[in-house]
């Protein structure tokens, strides 16, 4: 059973940035499809960024030019770089794969002055 482990949120002022890491369980990382999402309150859980094994790149168009999606194969982790954060970032942050599995626990991230 694949696992992802979460980490790296706080709390961030306006304009501020962070680094999120995830790392994974299984020795198959470097073929894997790997996902950011994030699940505001009161809101459905959407995707972030995307990164293929070919280096393939999707963001949803919020994060474009702020967030950076990136991988180490070595140690089975992928990181989101968040930069220039605004409030409307504030979320439980989570990464899986493509196709999804069980979800881990999230990093919250809460942007405010």
């Amino acid at each position: 059973q694949v696992q992802f482990v979460e980490s790296g949120g706080g709390l961030v002022q306006p304009g501020g940035s962070l680094r999120l890491s995830c790392t994974t369980s299984g020795s198959d990382f470097s073929s894997r499809v790997m996902t950011w999402y994030r699940q505001a309150p009161g809101k459905q859980r959407g995707l972030v960024a995307l990164l293929a094994p070919d280096g393939s790149l999707h963001y949803t168009d919020s994060v474009k030019g702020r967030f950076t999606i990136s991988r180490d194969n070595t140690k089975n982790t992928v990181y989101l770089q968040m930069n220039s954060l605004k409030p409307a970032d504030t979320a439980v942050y989570y990464c899986n794969q493509v196709p999804p599995t069980d979800w881990g626990q999230g990093t919250l991230v809460t942007v405010s002055s």
